[in-house]
C-alpha cells in the first residue's frame, strides 16, 4: 500500500502541472445502486449484508495531455447505510445496521471522441485510487475506518450547451477490494477485526453533472 500511495502522489504531480491543452472542472451527481457483500471466513465466523442505494457526489479536475485525451483527480463521497447480519462463534446471529460513508480519491484516464461540429462528446475512461470508508454503528455508538484500494470504470457522453459549459451523462463502475482485513469494514462492534477473508464492494452508478471548460 506505501508503495502505491508514493505512486499516485507521484501521478498526482503530474496530472496537475501538465501544460498541454485544456483544463476542465467536472461536478459530479449520481446515483448510486444497492450492492450486496458477504465474508466467510469459516463456517463460525462471517458475516453479510448489504450497502444501499444513495447520492453520490463529487469534483474533478482534467488535463488534456495530448488531442483528446485527458487526466483526471477527482474525489467522490457517498453517504448511506448497510443492514449486515455477523456470526462470530456466539449462540446466534447479530444484526446492525450501519451508517457508512464511501469516500474515493482517484486518478483516472479519460478518452474524448466527437464528429466535426457536433455538440455531443463522447468519452470513457479508466481510473484507480484509493477507497476511504468510515463507518458507524449507531446501536452501540462506535466507529471504524479502513483505508483500500480501489479502481473504476467510466462512460458517457458531454452535451456542450455552449463553448465553456456542458452536461455530462454517464454510467460509472467503483469497487474497493478487501483483499485482506474484510472484518475492519462491517465488523464494528461485531464480527472481529481480525476477520481476514475477502469480499469487494461494487458500486454501479448512473447520473451525469456540469462540466465547464476553462482552457483556450
Amino acid at each position: 500500500m506505501k508503495n502505491f500511495k508514493n505512486l499516485f502522489i507521484a501521478l498526482v504531480i503530474v496530472a496537475t502541472t501538465a501544460s498541454y491543452g485544456q483544463t476542465r472542472i467536472n461536478l459530479y451527481g449520481n446515483y448510486t445502486f444497492q450492492d450486496s457483500f458477504d465474508s466467510y471466513y469459516d463456517p463460525g465466523r462471517y458475516y453479510q449484508g448489504q450497502t444501499q442505494d444513495g447520492f453520490q457526489y463529487g469534483i474533478g479536475i482534467e488535463r488534456e495531455i495530448r488531442k483528446g485525451t485527458y487526466i483526471e483527480l477527482s474525489y467522490l463521497r457517498l453517504d448511506t447505510n448497510a443492514p449486515t447480519q455477523y456470526y462470530v462463534g456466539g449462540l446466534r446471529d447479530t444484526f446492525a445496521d450501519f451508517d457508512v460513508a464511501f469516500n474515493y480519491i482517484m486518478l483516472g484516464a479519460n478518452q474524448t471522441f466527437t464528429k466535426p461540429g457536433s455538440k455531443v462528446e463522447g468519452f470513457g475512461g479508466f481510473m484507480a485510487g484509493i477507497g476511504i470508508v468510515n463507518i458507524d454503528n449507531p446501536t452501540n455508538n462506535k466507529s471504524n475506518s479502513a483505508t483500500k484500494f480501489a479502481w473504476g470504470l467510466k462512460g458517457g457522453a458531454t452535451i456542450w450547451a455552449t463553448k465553456k459549459v456542458g452536461v455530462k451523462l454517464q454510467a460509472q463502475l467503483l469497487s474497493i477490494t478487501q483483499s485482506v482485513g474484510g472484518g475492519v469494514f462491517f465488523g464494528t462492534g461485531g464480527a472481529s477485526a481480525g476477520l481476514s477473508s475477502y469480499s469487494t464492494v461494487y458500486q454501479f452508478s448512473l447520473g451525469g453533472g456540469l462540466v465547464f471548460e476553462l482552457g483556450k
